[in-house]
C-alpha cells in the first residue's frame, strides 16, 4: 500500500470511528472527492479572507492556525495534528472568508473534500450528513472549552491541560507559538515551566 493508499484509508477509518455505522456506498461517495495534496513546512493550506474551498484532514504533519492582529502579531488559535480537521468550519460552511491562516509547521499530508461535493453527500446520504453534524459538534465542543478555559483557567492550568490533552505536541511546536496559543507571554510560560521542573 502506498502513501497515497494510506492516506485515504486512514480518513476513511476516521468516518467510520466518528460514524460506526456508515454505509459502504456513502464510504465510496466519499472517496470519489478525495484529493490528497502534499505541502511543504511554511505553505498555507487556507488564507484568511478568502472563502475556503476545501476541508483537509491531516493525515501527516501539523498545521498552525493562526490571525493577525491590529499590531501585525500573529496570534496562535490552534495547532491541527494527525486525525485532524483543518478548517474554519462556520466560514466553510456560510460560504463567507475566514479571518485565520492555516500554515504547516512540518511537512504535511492532507486527504481533501471539497465543500461542493459534501454539500452534494449530504443531499444523497443521511449518513453523510450525520458525519458533518458529528464534525460540527467537534469544532464546537472545541471551541466552547477554549473560550472557558480562557475565562475560568490561570495561565498555568491552561499550560498543565495543553500537555495533559496534547503529549506529543509539545516538543512539536515553538514556545512562542505555545506562548500565543495559551493566552500569555513568552516569558510567562518559561516561568511556569521552570517553576513545575522545580516541582
Amino acid at each position: 500500500m502506498n502513501l497515497l493508499e494510506k492516506a485515504v484509508n486512514t480518513y476513511l477509518n476516521a468516518v467510520r470511528t466518528l460514524c460506526p455505522n456508515v454505509s459502504h456506498t456513502a464510504l465510496n461517495y466519499l472517496k470519489s472527492g478525495l484529493r490528497v495534496v502534499e505541502l511543504q513546512p511554511k505553505h498555507f493550506f487556507i488564507h484568511a479572507n478568502v472563502i475556503q474551498q476545501e476541508i483537509g484532514f491531516v493525515f501527516q504533519g501539523l498545521i498552525r492556525a493562526f490571525y493577525i492582529d491590529n499590531q501585525g502579531n500573529e496570534i496562535t488559535v490552534n495547532f491541527v495534528q494527525e486525525n485532524r480537521y483543518a478548517t474554519h468550519y462556520t466560514a466553510f460552511i456560510t460560504r463567507t472568508p475566514g479571518k485565520y491562516y492555516f500554515q504547516c509547521i512540518e511537512p504535511t499530508i492532507l486527504v481533501n473534500l471539497s465543500y461542493d461535493h459534501i454539500q452534494t453527500g449530504y443531499d444523497k446520504f443521511p449518513d453523510i450528513e450525520r458525519y458533518g453534524r458529528l464534525i460540527a459538534e467537534e469544532v464546537l465542543k472545541f471551541q466552547q472549552k477554549r473560550i472557558e478555559s480562557f475565562l475560568f483557567d490561570t495561565a498555568e492550568q491552561r499550560y498543565l491541560d495543553f500537555i495533559k490533552e496534547n503529549p506529543d505536541l509539545f516538543n512539536r511546536v515553538s514556545l512562542s507559538h505555545l506562548s500565543s496559543f495559551l493566552g500569555m507571554e513568552r516569558q510567562t510560560l518559561t516561568r511556569i515551566r521552570q517553576k513545575l521542573a522545580k516541582g
